[in-house]
């Protein structure tokens, strides 16, 4: 059972990867062109993508998502999207409490975990970034690779 966990966990992560990606990129759809999400409906609001910082959170919520969806340079990707959740974290939410259930920042603290997480694993067994590279270059580094 266990080696059967196993073998699934790089399919998993890639599973992991895409939903997380894909939520990601709907929350800076739906700021960005108020289709989606809190921000659609009659009252549809959006965010000019070169405000400060609502526009670029949203610009890099879209395309970090949208990039971790596809599993094409996930790291950065997922390092940038990390940060920026960070900091919204520690703008917006942390000054009315440092608890996340207190604050309303519970999205945005598991995005960054998530993200680091995404940092540090890599994309998983199934991503554009494995597809396109090719087979006699340099192997990404993956979780099964790090394991040896």
């Amino acid at each position: 059972m266990r080696s059967r966990l196993e073998a699934a966990g790089p399919y998993v992560l890639s599973l992991f990867r895409v939903v997380v990606g894909l939520l990601f990129a709907c929350h800076g759809f739906g700021a960005l062109f108020g289709v989606i999400g809190p921000a659609a409906g009659p009252q549809a609001t959006t965010v000019d993508p070169l405000s400060w910082p609502h526009g670029y959170a949203a610009v890099i919520q879209l395309v970090g998502g949208g990039l971790l969806l596809l599993g094409y340079g996930s790291r950065t990707a997922a390092l940038i999207s990390s940060g920026s959740m960070a900091y919204a974290y520690f703008d917006v939410h942390a000054p009315q409490g440092l608890v996340p259930l207190d604050n309303g920042g519970e999205s945005a603290a598991f995005y960054c975990w998530a993200f680091l997480l995404l940092v540090c694993t890599g994309p998983g067994a199934l991503s554009l970034e494995r597809l396109l590279r090719p087979v006699s270059g340099k192997r990404l580094r993956t979780v099964d690779a790090a394991r040896g």
